[in-house]
């Protein structure tokens, strides 16, 4: 049988240790909390950067393109790379649109060279951008990151 005075000292020492407890599992529950939240910003800066190379790339060999009908296998090492690396880090919609934008470039090369008019005229009728449906893929990518 425990003594009535012992009881007190036993209530303190259980309150503390409830108490410290809880403590640490708060602490350690937001930590893992804020952690979560620095990885998904890191990820989300990450994928930001690599779409931007993306499309700054692409939109380079969109008009190199629209210019010549021949390319030089060098300027697409870069864009290649960058797919390359969209393929480990997206998802498959945001891979996909990539390709398909790479290869309605890589089509171009093969149509006739455009003038300055030809372009002014694509433009004003409505001018076919490649490059769109990977940005919005890339939008809803993101979004995940929100």
């Amino acid at each position: 049988m425990i003594e009535p005075a012992v009881v007190p000292a036993i209530s303190a020492l259980v309150g503390t240790f409830v108490g410290g407890i809880t403590s640490i599992a708060t602490s350690w529950i937001g930590q893992q909390r804020l952690s979560k939240e620095q990885r998904a910003a890191r990820d989300r800066c990450e994928r930001e950067e690599l779409y931007k190379a993306f499309i700054q790339e692409a939109c380079k060999l969109y008009i190199d393109a629209v210019e010549h009908d021949t390319s030089e296998i060098t300027k697409l090492v870069d864009v290649y790379a960058t797919l390359n690396r969209i393929r480990v880090l997206s998802s498959p919609e945001v891979v996909e649109e990539a390709h398909r934008a790479l290869q309605a470039i890589l089509d171009l090369y093969s149509s006739e060279n455009k003038t300055f008019s030809d372009i002014a005229n694509l433009v004003h009728d409505g001018f076919i951008d490649p490059l769109r449906p990977f940005s919005e893929a890339c939008h809803r990518d993101l979004q995940r990151y929100l």
